[in-house]
């Protein structure tokens, strides 16, 4: 292992574990439960349980998959949540999309500049 691999070294946090559960009615989205736990697995009483819904939209270009939080304190609130928490998440991605539209619009070319696109792995 070089000196870089190591300084690059990837490690969970052991004190902000999450047991994720999954609930999905099949045709609109999921709702992801994340309870949090302790390093042995045991529930972690001090920290909120979290709650994220998962739908997809469809583009031109195909399914555009779209993740947001839901403000809920139990699987029913985070279901009858669920179609305003996601509304909010599409209309947040679509502005995130426009910026990037505008942004990438706005880019000046200057002929003989090395501007072609830049890749990054």
């Amino acid at each position: 292992m070089s000196n870089n691999d190591s300084q690059n070294t990837i490690t969970m946090n052991a004190v902000n574990l999450y047991k994720e559960e999954s609930y999905t009615d099949r045709q609109v989205g999921t709702i992801q439960r994340l309870i949090p736990v302790k390093q042995d697995g045991s529930n972690d009483a001090d920290r909120e349980t979290l709650y994220f819904g998962q739908t997809q939209i469809m583009t031109q270009a195909g399914p555009l998959p779209i993740s947001f939080p839901i403000q809920a304190k139990s699987i029913d609130e985070a279901v009858l949540g669920f179609g305003e928490a996601a509304k909010a998440g599409i209309e947040d991605t679509m502005k995130r999309i426009e910026e990037m539209r505008r942004e990438q619009a706005s880019s000046i070319v200057v002929p003989g500049q090395n501007s072609g696109p830049k890749i990054q792995v």
